[in-house]
């Protein structure tokens, strides 16, 4: 079946976010997400998940075990498990991204 943001389940998270699953089984999510601007997600790690996060448009802001990682549109980054991280738009636009998880995230989130 042809999937999109027109069709996809859609979610609201945090404070006005938005994700759509793309892809949603026990053993691999996508979601594409928009945060507003000024926004960010809590800092957390995953046991058994590794993560790549996509930027289609937008500034995102990556902080890794510490690092902060700027990702522009057309660029991404994996995050293996077990390792903190924390997404952030700090722009005035709209940031708009994919998150391909593996195996799916569900449950498998811990806060830092």
């Amino acid at each position: 079946m042809k999937i999109s943001k027109t069709n996809a389940e859609h979610y609201i998270w945090g404070p006005h976010c938005d994700g759509w699953h793309l892809v949603k089984n026990e053993y691999l999510s996508v979601i594409h997400e928009r945060m507003p601007p000024q926004t960010f997600e809590v800092r957390h790690h995953h046991e058994r998940s590794r993560q790549f996060f996509f930027v289609f448009s937008g500034i995102a802001t990556l902080e890794v075990d510490g690092e902060r990682i700027n990702l522009h549109p057309q660029e991404g980054y994996e995050v293996p498990p077990l390792v903190p991280h924390q997404m952030f738009n700090e722009t005035e636009s709209d940031l708009e991204f994919l998150v391909v998880s593996q195996p799916t995230s569900k449950g498998d989130r811990i806060l830092r």
